[in-house]
């Protein structure tokens, strides 16, 4: 009994012992908050990645694809038994997207995908993504009538108004229809030249995207009644941030012109015209500012990818959704048996992203072990505390010792010590981290408005919010680890007091 008590009392009136408790609690707090936010960007970036890829893709590694979709997904049916749920063929290939705006042509180069809009939705979340209601619910390649979203519908309440989409949809493409009524005929003047007012030759003038229909006679068509062919692309291809607001220079309703390679053994580039009819926004850059996605059976006839004896097309990827509960990596093991390593690559989308999340695991690691360090120190504090704690007492052990007090007993009450200051600095710090994560936004705005400039800016990191998860068994490992280094620094010390002569310890001055 009279360990706890003498714990108690160093406890309560060693105010040095506060040093060592704070130390404890700041390291303990930190990792807390911090891994709860890595957790929250980690979770969120792998489920964005996750909703854009499905669980299982199967790749034909010709550049020109394989033929007959359907063919290949009953393979993959028979091979994978019952743990298909969805499953969908695509087409990739590289493109340069170019289109008008303030007098000049802009060129992107993309990643054109064409998808089936019936069975797309079924293996990820790409409607999820879509800026128009409708086709968040049912996908379509026609231009809707108004009605996109004029913010953000991802961000809740926090979104940033979007005024350029309420023009959105037909509306939009009959205002340019009728701008593009207004222009002289092309015959009527050069396109390239400008005349000066003395009649001699201006300066170049850049050619307007009214000029390449008339060039084009196949896409010309009444804008205000027909489009080209559908297509969705990544919001990031069609907006800028000036001084933090978006501005488009692309709306749903305009046309764009893609420029991709044909299949077959000596491909050639075809131009093709499109309609914008909706935008892509998934929150990754990397995807919101390359895809492109539309029709399939249109991309497989502008690439040449049918075949004119049995009419199927070609295609790059089948995309697999599994069941819930469905083990990704035994269903990709079987169906690489399954299908010729040499023609075919199946990967889950881990594997597809491996480079990125294996990166993103190796930052919180190395933050880990930093933020770990923090708490050693603290453990380093209690060891000299603890010394001199033994070296001012040694009388006081003495007594207890010819009093009766074993030597495991003297050992007992520094280590009860270094338990009890391990404890009360995890236990404060514990409160704090959890108390930090659950306010971290309202402490972020509260830092925004003292500093002047946001501290977690959503124009930046498009995420209105910063996410957060605590994880129960990272909170207890952490607070674990930091009462484990508080007993740890003090068993040295605890040792050397255990170890003292009471004659010798009587005999100090």
């Amino acid at each position: 009994m009279y360990k706890f008590l003498l714990c108690w009392r160093y406890l309560r009136t060693r105010y040095i012992a506060l040093a060592s408790i704070v130390s404890v609690m700041l390291g303990v707090a930190t990792m807390i908050v911090v891994n709860s936010v890595m957790s929250g960007f980690t979770t969120e970036m792998q489920t964005r990645l996750h909703g854009i890829l499905s669980d299982l893709v199967i790749e034909v590694r010709d550049m020109n694809g394989a033929r007959d979709a359907e063919a290949h997904m009953e393979w993959i049916r028979r091979a994978a038994g019952d743990s298909i749920e969805a499953m969908t063929p695509t087409v990739t290939t590289y493109a340069m997207l170019r289109f008008y705006h303030g007098g000049q042509w802009f060129t992107r180069q993309v990643q054109l995908t064409g998808i089936d809009m019936g069975t797309q939705s079924g293996v990820s979340d790409f409607s999820k993504y879509l800026q128009h209601p409708e086709n968040r619910r049912q996908m379509s390649f026609n231009l809707r009538e108004g009605g996109y979203d004029p913010r953000d519908h991802q961000a809740g309440p926090a979104a940033v108004e979007r005024p350029q989409m309420l023009n959105a949809g037909w509306e939009h493409r009959r205002h340019v229809a009728t701008a593009r009524a207004l222009l002289p005929p092309f015959s009527d003047r050069d396109p390239g030249r400008s005349p000066s007012p003395g009649g001699s030759e201006g300066r170049t003038i850049p050619l307007n995207p009214f000029d390449a229909y008339r060039r084009a006679p196949e896409a010309a068509l009444d804008m205000s009644r027909q489009q080209n062919t559908g297509l969705v692309m990544g919001i990031a291809l069609a907006n800028y941030r000036d001084h933090g607001e978006e501005r488009f220079v692309l709306l749903p309703g305009d046309d764009v012109e893609l420029i991709f390679p044909t299949a077959g053994e000596r491909p050639t580039a075809t131009f093709q015209y499109y309609t914008v009819v909706d935008f892509y926004e998934c929150k990754m850059s990397e995807y919101d500012s390359t895809l492109v996605f539309v029709p399939i059976e249109a991309l497989q006839k502008d690439r040449h990818m049918i075949d004119p004896a049995t009419g199927k097309g070609t295609f790059n990827l089948i995309q697999i959704k599994l069941k819930p509960g469905t083990d990704g990596a035994e269903v990709r093991d079987r169906l690489q048996a399954a299908f010729p390593r040499d023609r075919y690559v199946v990967q889950t989308w881990r594997d597809r992203q491996g480079p990125l999340l294996a990166a993103v695991e190796m930052e919180t690691a190395i933050l880990n072990v930093l933020l770990f360090l923090i708490i050693a120190v603290s453990g380093f504090g209690i060891l000299a505390i603890f010394f001199m704690i033994v070296v001012e007492k040694t009388r006081d052990i003495g007594i207890l010792k010819s009093l009766g007090a074993s030597g495991p007993g003297v050992m007992g009450i520094f280590l009860s010590y270094g338990l009890s200051l391990g404890l009360v600095g995890s236990g404060v710090g514990l409160g704090l981290g959890l108390l930090f994560v659950k306010h971290i936004n309202g402490i972020a705005d509260v830092l925004g408005r003292l500093t002047g400039r946001p501290i977690f800016d959503p124009k930046i990191y498009y995420f209105y919010k910063i996410p957060a998860i605590v994880d129960p068994w990272t909170v207890a490992w952490i607070v674990l680890g930091a009462v484990g280094i508080a007993v740890l620094a003090s068993v040295l010390p605890a040792l050397r007091a255990a170890l003292l002569h009471p004659v010798e310890a009587l005999r100090y001055e």
